[in-house]
């Protein structure tokens, strides 16, 4: 059978790629073609579009490159009908993911969403389209299939969080191996998480580091992500106690005391490590300003959402300054706080089916086309 798989953002190349494993297993001749990434293509999916050029953050970003969205939405219609596949597989990434799901359905397509678009948080009225355009949805936080079933009457399957998938794959370095691999020092590592893009890394980092001769007794290691380059880094590396990895972030997490994370999959990437996090989120004024009229939720991180309350606190846009940041920090590190939140951590592992994300999709899909 011939997979269509279009992901826009590092983590989805992730999750791709798990799934693009468990499809090959559900289906030994699978033909995988996909926009994702560097692991994508290394789980054996003809990479078509990297996302480090399809990610726009926040609505102004969006409009200023509206030219390159609309051409690579363009390539990619043609490129689905030169591959012809028996089914395409959406992995969040709606602003995009919706117009192709359309144009999908109405030219005779299978059409599968995995990581549903975030309706629930803003733009509920997409559920219209969704019915619509998308055959098969699998949900992957717990209160989506409620929200889907009992609010749209619209049936959905819950997979699991695919977080969990990476994580039990993934092969811990020992410390004392990658501090040495990394030339790091015998400090505790206080870990830093920008994001994946460009706009949010050079947004953050500043406010990250500039908090860090507050906190000499602690090192400091910034997460490189895999669809950047070093270049970017680069200039933020010039102060003693700030050091850098790139493309092993959960190594980094394995071994850190605390974090300093961009809002988004990293916050519960963080949790699922057991490490006290403050969550960071700093946008476009413009951007942040529509945003905030639009989105009617309490909580920006996943964290907090799926445990419906403040677990770990978030610093957002005017909050998120070298002192507010530094506050927190410090209350992270301090004994009591920190067993709070490893309690609650537990109970969010709890909330969240074991790890078999792909392998569930993966059979679903072959369920559904019938093979």
């Amino acid at each position: 059978m011939k997979y269509y798989i279009i992901a826009g953002e590092a983590s989805g190349d992730l999750h791709g790629a798990n799934l693009i494993k468990a499809l090959k297993k559900e289906d030994a001749a699978a033909d995988i073609r996909c926009w994702g990434g560097d692991l994508m293509q290394q789980a054996g999916g003809t990479l078509v579009k990297h996302y480090k050029d399809l990610a726009f953050m926040g609505f102004a970003e969006v409009l200023m490159n509206l030219r390159t969205i609309l051409n690579n939405i363009r390539f990619c219609k043609e490129d689905i009908k030169k591959f012809n596949p028996d089914a395409i597989i959406f992995i969040d990434y709606p602003g995009f993911n919706m117009r192709i799901a359309k144009w999908a359905k109405e030219n005779g397509y299978d059409t599968h969403y995995y990581i549903s678009p975030q309706i629930w948080a803003w733009k509920e009225n997409r559920i219209k389209a969704i019915k619509r355009d998308v055959n098969h949805m699998y949900v992957i936080l717990p209160f989506e299939k409620d929200f889907y079933e009992k609010k749209h009457h619209f049936p959905v399957q819950y997979v699991g969080h695919p977080l969990m998938d990476a994580i039990k794959q993934f092969k811990q370095t020992d410390q004392t191996d990658f501090i040495k691999e990394h030339g790091l020092g015998d400090k505790p590592i206080i870990a830093l998480l920008p994001g994946s893009r460009k706009q949010e890394i050079r947004k953050l980092l500043d406010v990250m580091l500039s908090i860090t001769s507050q906190f000499s007794d602690y090192q400091f290691v910034i997460a490189g992500a895999p669809g950047q380059d070093f270049e970017l880094y680069e200039p933020y590396l010039r102060n003693k106690n700030i050091y850098f990895v790139h493309n092993q972030t959960y190594n980094l997490l394995n071994h850190a005391h605390a974090a300093l994370v961009t809002s988004g999959t990293a916050t519960l990437e963080t949790a699922l490590f057991n490490v006290p996090q403050v969550v960071m989120y700093k946008a476009n004024p413009i951007s942040y300003l529509i945003a905030k009229n639009v989105i009617k939720l309490d909580y920006i991180s996943l964290v907090n959402l799926i445990m419906d309350k403040e677990v770990i606190k978030e610093l957002i846009q005017g909050e998120c300054n070298s002192k507010r940041v530094a506050e927190e920090l410090q209350k992270i590190l301090q004994d009591s706080d920190r067993e709070k939140i490893f309690k609650n951590y537990r109970e969010l592992q709890e909330k969240l089916a074991d790890g078999n994300a792909s392998k569930n999709v993966a059979e679903n899909i072959k369920k559904n086309l019938s093979f």
